[in-house]
């Protein structure tokens, strides 16, 4: 099987790319707006979040109820979402439905009725995912630990809180679609079985006179202490620990991918025998590689009981620090046929090529075919990586906590240090 792809950039700025996969029988497609939860004004945060609820009731000429019947009369598996990044929207359908499809999505982004009658309902919805956050202390975690690693915009929860929620207006979220909903920096990935001139055709009809406008800079603020604890009193202690990385543009992401998967892809990983089933200290444990445009870097959690989280922060950093004396060959081999299985599944789903090659030209200006991918894998080896590791050891850890006590940082590792 062979696909082939291909990408056009407007004259408004608006990116298309496509990759064309002949033997399915679906298509699918992403939109990745410049609107993510970074544009938020300091004192308005989760207002794109809210305003991806909005565009959603009703748009172009249908009301909020004909909207969601097009879309299921059509057959469209769908999901929206906001991320540091972009606002995002996406669907999978039959090939032949594509075309339709896109059409009521342009109107969402382009022609939203944005109902004030809703506006209440809008923010229930947010209400409701705030209070689901509530309930989820190791997501709570982890949002608090990219606050540590990143400078803030970038390391802040899409949601908001509910009291900045509760101060939004429905003028807050006209003015803010009109800020950021644009074609300069949107990037629309389609992948499946589809025409590229015809797909090229339909999107310059439907998005070609789209007026561009200016994506917001970002002012940058601190990062948060090496340590921080959230008090909470429970039987449980949630663990976030995080280390500089390299973002997925930069040269050596593949070597880092592979030794931070030797770390956590699979039962057979370093964190989970050793953390997990040697010692038996957590019921969850893992580490993976996050990025962000022009940053990177590792993000490990565990949940554990409170009378053993001390020793499950401190072996787990011993484990970090461990893997840089290097890696084996059976560890790389077990990550090396894991990943392809996860290419080969790419290969069936249009709705995961169209998220990889609409992330790819966000981070690379460029999409990587599965083949390239592949040969990266193969390309992989204890040598290179452990070269890697060698330069670039785990070290300056920051941690973040979540229960009914705070925990002694790990020798060697200041909790006084800003």
């Amino acid at each position: 099987m062979s696909s082939k792809i291909r990408s056009h950039v407007l004259s408004n700025g608006l990116t298309l790319v496509a990759e064309q996969m002949p033997w399915l029988q679906s298509a699918a497609f992403s939109v990745l707006l410049p609107a993510g939860s970074s544009y938020d004004p300091q004192n308005k945060r989760g207002l794109g979040n809210l305003l991806c609820d909005m565009v959603q009731r009703g748009c172009g000429d249908r009301d909020s109820r004909q909207y969601v019947e097009d879309l299921d009369n059509l057959g469209v598996a769908r999901g929206s979402g906001i991320t540091n990044a972009h606002t995002s929207f996406g669907g999978a359908v039959l090939a032949d439905n594509l075309f339709p499809t896109l059409s009521i999505f342009a109107d969402v982004v382009r022609n939203p009725h944005l109902p004030e009658a809703q506006f209440e309902e809008g923010q229930m919805v947010c209400y409701q995912e705030l209070r689901a956050l509530e309930d989820d202390l190791g997501q709570q975690t982890m949002i608090g630990l990219r606050r540590q690693m990143y400078p803030d915009p970038y390391g802040r929860a899409a949601l908001g809180n509910m009291e900045s929620v509760a101060a939004l207006t429905p003028q807050d979220a006209q003015q803010h679609f009109e800020k950021l909903y644009q074609p300069s920096g949107t990037i629309l990935s389609v992948a499946g079985n589809i025409d590229w001139d015809q797909l090229l055709e339909q999107v310059e009809s439907l998005f070609g006179d789209w007026k561009a406008g200016q994506v917001p800079q970002v002012e940058l603020g601190e990062k948060l202490s090496i340590y921080e604890h959230t008090q909470f009193d429970s039987q449980q202690t949630h663990l976030g620990i995080g280390f500089p990385g390299v973002p997925y543009s930069h040269p050596d992401y593949f070597r880092q991918r592979g030794a931070i998967g030797v770390m956590s892809d699979g039962m057979a990983s370093r964190l989970f025998s050793e953390v997990r089933e040697k010692r038996g200290l957590c019921y969850t444990v893992y580490a993976s590689c996050h990025t962000l445009l022009d940053q990177g870097s590792v993000l490990c959690y565990s949940g554990t009981s409170a009378d053993r989280a001390q020793e499950t922060l401190d072996v787990m950093i011993e484990q970090l620090q461990l893997l840089a004396e290097g890696i084996h060959e059976p560890e790389l081999k077990r990550l090396k046929t894991r990943i392809k299985s996860a290419l080969v599944m790419q290969q069936e789903s249009s709705s995961s090529r169209a998220s990889s090659i609409a992330a790819d030209w966000y981070y690379l200006n460029r999409v990587r075919t599965l083949d390239e991918v592949n040969d990266i894998i193969d390309g992989l080896s204890c040598e290179g990586i452990n070269e890697y590791l060698k330069e670039n050891p785990p070290s300056n850890f920051r941690v973040t906590t979540t229960g009914s006590k705070k925990l002694e940082m790990p020798v060697g590792i200041s909790a006084d240090n800003a």
